[in-house]
């Protein structure tokens, strides 16, 4: 390309969002760094800081300490007073960064790109020859980042928020129903809803065996491990119990035949059941989704959602940004007359269909 065909000032926009996604990925591992050493933890609610003090606070060295805040502070995730020398983390930021119980934590999810690049040489290889990635096959930050990054956003919308929203589910929960919880992962949309209505049976279920032992490990500790059961299972054959209440939380879209999975899901229905599928949030056509949030989701597809699903035999690899009416044509081909966008959020479709 000639030089004379290149628009600078373009050009220079271009390279600043660059250097400014690399500056964001550098900035990841300090954030990682922070919550694992429990470093914004000190610093929430202690005011202005001395990179000593923190030091006093924390148990870490002084010298590290001093840089580290530095790049916080050149990133915005702390705020720096230089006539004293001190740094300080804002309630605002402190939701964010040091209370692990906030829907908006977010050091967690730093575990999912650490996963993407630990194994960049398997989706090489995915890339070139077309084959697919099991998810127990991936780096095994990406479960526990997943499980983390999305347990705090079910906590703190699945049962006040998007259960009610769907038609009759409440009550029936309430009275006491089964439920089954498909491609649950470490369990805690399951623990969540189990607490929430003791008269209920909750049944969980995924085909990754170590997620499964992390379910049954949560579901203990919470205290509900008589009522929240876990077993190995795929989609298409875990056990027919006739359940009222059957979901898809943020998984559909990674398996290899979802028409399959919702099919299967119809035959074990109970009259008057509902299915309640979350998704990502998307858009039905791609110039819609070109935003930062979609941005993440289809890297996520591009290297884990679509290879699980391809692991699988990918008969519809939907992708994580498959849409409502991708999704709402799955559950008509398998059988179901009803499907309706019940809620959303700026990360989440919540979906509800029924025979």
């Amino acid at each position: 390309m000639h030089t004379s065909t290149i628009d600078q000032a373009r050009l220079e926009s271009f390279v600043n969002r660059a250097v400014g996604d690399l500056s964001s990925a550098y900035g990841g591992v300090m954030v990682s760094l922070g919550s694992k050493l429990g470093l914004y933890k000190a610093m929430a609610g202690a005011g202005p800081l001395s990179a000593a003090e923190l030091a006093a606070r924390s148990g870490c060295a002084e010298r590290y300490l001093r840089e580290w805040l530095n790049a916080q502070a050149a990133g915005g995730y702390v705020d720096y007073h230089a006539v004293s020398d001190t740094y300080e983390l804002s309630p605002e930021q402190a939701v964010v960064l040091a209370d692990e119980d906030s829907p908006l934590f977010i050091p967690h999810a730093w575990q999912v790109p650490a996963s993407m690049w630990f194994d960049e040489e398997k989706t090489l290889e995915a890339f070139r020859t077309g084959k697919g990635v099991a998810w127990g096959e991936h780096d095994g930050r990406l479960q526990c980042g997943v499980a983390a990054f999305y347990r705090n956003g079910y906590r703190a919308s699945l049962v006040p928020q998007w259960l009610p929203a769907l038609d009759g589910v409440v009550e029936r929960l309430e009275a006491g129903i089964a439920v089954a919880d498909v491609g649950c992962g470490h369990g805690h949309s399951t623990v969540l809803m189990a607490q929430a209505f003791p008269r209920s049976s909750f049944h969980g279920y995924d085909a990754h065996p170590a997620s499964i032992d992390a379910a049954r490990h949560n579901a203990t500790r919470a205290g509900v491990g008589e009522r929240a059961r876990f077993e190995v299972s795929r989609a298409t054959d875990y056990p027919a119990r006739q359940y009222g209440l059957i979901c898809f939380f943020d998984c559909l879209h990674d398996m290899g035949n979802p028409v399959a999975a919702a099919r299967y899901a119809a035959e074990v229905l109970a009259p008057g059941g509902t299915v309640m599928l979350v998704e990502p949030f998307a858009h039905d056509r791609v110039e819609h989704n070109l935003s930062p949030v979609a941005r993440l989701y289809y890297a996520a597809s591009s290297t884990i959602c679509c290879a699980h699903a391809i692991s699988e035999g990918g008969e519809l690899v939907l992708g994580a940004q498959a849409g409502e009416a991708q999704l709402a044509a799955v559950f008509r081909q398998a059988g179901f007359s009803h499907f309706r966008r019940a809620a959303e959020t700026p990360f989440n479709l919540i979906l509800e269909a029924r025979r």
